[in-house]
């Protein structure tokens, strides 16, 4: 989706139209010819913030993550990497 832009100049001088289209839509403000910021609703705004990835410790995790990591399984490509998982941590030998 092509996102309207508009100089930092033009904004500056006109920012209450500018304003009332990034409710519609973001708005791309460039500066010196290169993309420099977007101007976008707070609605737009939150709903990307919630999209942010989340971190739980195992205690407070949501029952759903808790089933989706219970489920996931390695690739098979990658199944060298379980023998680092028996070896005693003092014991392994690192490369450099």
């Amino acid at each position: 989706m092509e996102t309207m832009k508009a100089t930092a100049g033009d904004v500056a001088k006109n920012f209450g139209q500018f304003a009332d289209r990034a409710l519609v839509e973001p708005v791309t403000i460039t500066k010196y010819g290169r993309e420099h910021l977007v101007l976008l609703s707070a609605d737009e705004y939150a709903r990307l913030m919630q999209r942010d990835r989340r971190a739980w410790t195992t205690d407070n995790a949501p029952d759903d993550v808790v089933e989706a990591v219970r489920a996931a399984r390695m690739d098979e490509r990658h199944a060298d990497l379980d023998a680092l998982m028996e070896t005693p941590t003092s014991k392994r030998k690192t490369k450099v």
